[in-house]
């Protein structure tokens, strides 16, 4: 994976979600395309977090049944999962990896702490992966 890009305007999307979640996790599901190691993202799917805590999410099953049918709808892909970490780094939690072997795609990672949005793969060993931001 070379790089991930998402555009300002999603950027902002992103934030404002984790702000109104706050002090809980925030998490959104990406859809866009993926061609030669580059992931476009191009629609932001909020969700909501059915934990309801500061250090772990899980997005409810309707949620994600209506994520894919969307995705079918539109010729699109599911090509990451966000969340936020309210109060610690943008540094995938052991949790997060468990659920990286499940969902083998881009996922990025929001620090309420630091406003630093960081990106990874898991592949044998977690990978950052570069955030391209267009306008």
């Amino acid at each position: 994976m070379e790089r991930i890009t998402l555009t300002v305007q999603q950027q902002k999307i992103l934030v404002d979600h984790a702000e109104r979640e706050y002090p809980n996790e925030s998490c959104a599901i990406l859809f866009g395309h993926s061609s030669d190691g580059k992931v476009k993202a191009s629609k932001i799917f909020l969700t909501d977090n059915m934990d309801d805590t500061t250090d772990s999410f899980t997005i409810p099953e309707e949620q994600l049944i209506r994520a894919y049918d969307l995705a079918e709808k539109e010729d699109t892909c599911i090509v990451g999962i966000f969340h936020s970490h309210p109060h610690s780094e943008a540094y995938p939690s052991s949790t997060d990896m468990e659920f990286m072997h499940v969902n083998p795609v881009v996922w990025v990672i929001y620090s309420g702490s630091d406003e630093n949005f960081r990106a990874y793969t898991l592949n044998g060993t977690v990978k950052e992966v570069p955030i391209l931001w267009e306008s």
